[in-house]
């Protein structure tokens, strides 16, 4: 005989009072509502095993969902569009005045340097003896023809 062909050993436990503080309340039995089943297993090995049966916790029913309405859907996607759209104009409207501001200021950037190489040449030229002078009180004009 191995020791599989043996029967286990029965162990029996022997439930313990429950024992209570001496200030705490007094403990008073409280009956169900309804009796439970009581089940009984055989195990393979030829043990009974005796329970309870515990119920399984019910969900709770699922609630529908509402449904969306495809006109809300549309007026909701409409503005998001509409605030995409207007920030986007303004953004647009932002950059055109920040490129016109640029642009002004390289024309008065342009009309100084100019501005400034023309009152050279004419302050210069009166120092300079590079240039051809006329003297327009000596001249004779004959014909559209300056003679000295």
């Amino acid at each position: 005989m191995t020791h599989l062909d043996r029967p286990p050993a029965v162990e029996v436990h022997h439930p313990h009072p429950i024992t209570t503080h001496p200030t705490a309340a007094p403990l008073v039995p409280v009956q169900p509502g309804t009796a439970a089943q009581v089940q009984s297993v055989v195990l393979p090995d030829g043990r009974v095993i005796t329970g309870y049966a515990i119920e399984p916790v019910k969900p709770e029913p699922v609630t529908a969902k509402p449904v969306i309405s495809p006109t809300a859907v549309n007026i909701a996607l409409g503005g998001i569009g509409f605030a995409a759209v207007c920030g986007g104009l303004f953004l647009l409207t932002a950059f055109i005045a920040a490129l016109t501001a640029f642009v002004t200021q390289l024309i008065i950037l342009a009309a100084v340097i100019f501005g400034g190489w023309i009152a050279i040449q004419i302050f210069s030229a009166n120092r300079s003896s590079h240039g051809t002078t006329v003297n327009i009180r000596k001249a004779v004009i004959k014909r559209n023809h300056f003679h000295g």
